[in-house]
């Protein structure tokens, strides 16, 4: 029987509760049997900009942040691969690795509207479907040849860009990340000035 697989990509930099709120989300409105969280070495589309933190690191606090879970894994697909990962060539791998899967790859509205310029798209929409995130304010425009289902989503506005910011004044992210996520960073003292 085929399983159906929601694809959840990012640098996760880091990985906190509205990440999470998504990820269950497509999987419970959806009725996908588990979610693959996919943390990227190199994100295509932050050209130019690194992680702030490892792929150790961001790989160890994704571990952390979805170990409550049983339906959420981890993939280290775009990891080992090392360099620049675009979309159509995780999938591609994944499909030759798992023939037997559906995969959904999940985007907010912004990621959405951006689709048509995405390496090899017309590849990308014939490997997978999209579970699209729908937000107030973004109008959803998609690729003709795109399947893709689009979900409203509880307004959390968390970003991790924000909560870099927050951890670089010394404030407090407390109910913006898992527990564990937090303390693997206070330990580490990761994202500090």
């Amino acid at each position: 029987m085929m399983r159906k697989i929601g694809l959840l990509g990012g640098t996760f930099d880091p990985p906190h509760f509205a990440h999470l709120l998504i990820a269950e989300e497509a999987l419970e409105r959806c009725g996908l049997d588990e979610i693959w969280f996919l943390p990227s070495y190199i994100p295509p589309h932050k050209q130019g900009k690194v992680a702030h933190t490892s792929a150790e690191n961001r790989v160890e606090m994704v571990r952390l942040a979805i170990q409550d879970n049983d339906r959420f894994r981890l993939s280290m697909i775009e990891i080992n691969r090392k360099g620049r990962s675009y979309t159509v060539d995780t999938l591609r791998e994944l499909k030759e690795k798992y023939p037997h899967e559906q995969f959904f790859f999940i985007l907010g509205a912004d990621m959405v509207n951006d689709l048509p310029t995405w390496h090899n798209i017309d590849e990308l929409c014939r490997l997978t479907s999209f579970i699209g995130f729908r937000r107030p304010g973004y109008h959803t425009d998609h690729p003709e040849n795109a399947n893709v289902i689009y979900i409203d989503m509880p307004q959390v506005d968390i970003s991790s860009s924000y909560l870099r910011d927050r951890l670089k004044a010394g404030r407090t992210c407390r109910y913006f990340l898992p527990d564990a996520v937090r303390k693997y960073i206070e330990e580490r003292r990761l994202y500090e000035n």
